[in-house]
């Protein structure tokens, strides 16, 4: 296996460039739930709890724009391998459309009806009443994000990574500024608790929009093309249905089982216990996966191109298992850092930050063994499916490989563990992470066939 590993010179330096603004992006984005996380735990348990149980809806309106931008990544590296820019343009007016579509519809469904939403996630009325102010301001935000996510996006793809790493990284330091003043009443601004902490998320992601429409208004590295812009035309939405759809259908619903998994929390005898634990081992999660997504990331770009440019079907199989490889042997590595931080950091300094009950602080501790028990394999699944996979147009066995595992075996196993056995935190915990167990091996079954290899350009979207 690790003969693939052997490539020519220069090639890891370019997979260093493109995947390092990545992982800063996405380091840069998870800080930002992070800093709302951390300043409302400061407020209290309960406050903790109302703020995950309102973000369970918003994750799951986030990974729809999410598969906009894979689906928009999967057209547009490999149009970047033609040097298409006119085709380029058609998919990124096609997922703006989508995405303000997508998001208006969210945001007015939970401007008008908070409550409603927040009590399909959990039956404590106190949480309910307490989130729902934050949950109408947040939705409003995502109309921005999704215009300035697929155009980051559409940059990413053709190999400038740096754009969104630098906008996130504004947008963040702006929301954590306005966080201290606005949660906590600082700078003479209003105590607003966790509603100041929408307030400044709305505010953060309205400058990122700012400063995204600047940066494309002058840009002429993939300069803007209006008529295709905004006249995507009716082959672009087949190409886009065909590819994104499924993206999108696996993002959706993906994140609709990963928000399962705070409703089972959320209806458990102790569940503010649990979720505040969750919450706190989510943002372990997204703080650990960053360097995998954007490994992800550049594994798509270079393998996108890497077709679009008419490599063989051998070469870029070789190449797929060279990332493939990196990858695990990443997760390899923060599997070993997670397991030195948690007695040294999570357990004497992280989890009394946030002022947890000695219940609440076993569970967390005993999420993050198992977590990192399985993270090389989670590591390996990334990039497998939203880098390898989705590069070559395999959506459809990308989605069910990522699927099924979740919702046939880790969400049954850990609502038969939480709300029908009762059973001990252990089994809850590894019900919670048992899909990786199932999907390293599909996906490695999948990539050997080469079936996934496939130049989606063919036919063009004009």
């Amino acid at each position: 296996m690790f003969r693939y590993l052997r490539r020519s010179p220069g090639f890891y330096g370019r997979l260093f460039r493109l995947a390092l603004p990545l992982i800063l992006q996405n380091l840069i984005t998870t800080s930002l739930g992070f800093v709302d996380t951390f300043m409302v735990g400061l407020l209290g348990d309960y406050e903790l709890s109302a703020v995950t149980a309102a973000n369970a809806p918003i994750y799951l309106l986030q990974v729809i724009i999410f598969g906009l931008m894979s689906g928009l990544t999967i057209l547009v590296s490999q149009y970047w391998g033609k040097q298409d820019l006119d085709a380029i343009n058609r998919c990124m007016g096609f997922a703006m459309y989508a995405g303000l579509t997508i998001a208006s519809l969210a945001a007015l469904l939970l401007f008008l009806f908070p409550s409603q939403v927040l009590a399909l996630v959990t039956s404590d009325r106190t949480l309910v009443e307490m989130g729902a102010p934050y949950l109408k301001i947040v939705g409003l935000s995502y109309i921005f994000n999704a215009v300035s996510s697929v155009y980051v996006s559409m940059q990413r793809s053709a190999e400038d990574p740096a754009l969104g790493m630098k906008v996130f990284a504004v947008s963040m330091l702006l929301n954590t500024f306005l966080n201290y003043c606005l949660i906590f009443g600082n700078f003479g601004a209003p105590a607003l608790g966790i509603t100041g902490a929408a307030v400044a998320t709305l505010a953060s992601r309205v400058v990122e929009f700012l400063l995204v429409l600047v940066y494309a208004l002058c840009s002429r590295r993939v300069p803007l093309i209006p008529r295709s812009l905004f006249r995507p035309g009716r082959a672009t939405a087949r190409a886009f249905i065909r590819y994104a759809t499924p993206v999108l259908l696996n993002e959706t619903l993906w994140g609709l089982g990963t928000t399962m998994m705070t409703v089972i929390l959320g209806h458990m005898a102790f569940s503010a216990d649990m979720l505040a634990a969750y919450t706190i081992m989510g943002n372990i999660d997204k703080f650990t996966t960053v360097s995998c997504f954007g490994l992800a990331g550049a594994a798509a770009v270079i393998l996108g191109k890497a077709i679009g440019e008419g490599s063989s079907k051998d070469d870029v199989y070789d190449l797929s298992w060279c990332l493939l490889i990196v990858s695990f042997l990443l997760g390899l590595l923060l599997a070993a850092v997670l397991a030195l931080a948690l007695p040294l950091v999570f357990l004497p300094y992280l989890y009394p930050l946030f002022s947890l009950s000695p219940r609440a602080t076993e569970a967390a501790a005993m999420l993050c063994v198992v977590y990192l028990v399985f993270f090389p394999m989670k590591s390996f699944d990334i990039t497998n499916i939203t880098g390898v996979l989705r590069a070559g147009g395999d959506v459809r066995a990308a989605t069910l490989i990522d699927l099924t595992p979740l919702w046939c075996v880790a969400v049954p196993t850990a609502a038969l563990a939480a709300l029908v056995l009762d059973a001990p935190m252990i089994w809850v915990c590894l019900g919670i992470y048992s899909e990786n167990i199932v999907k390293m091996p599909l996906g490695v079954l999948r990539l050997r066939s080469r079936k996934w290899i496939n130049d989606v350009t063919r036919g063009g979207v004009r």
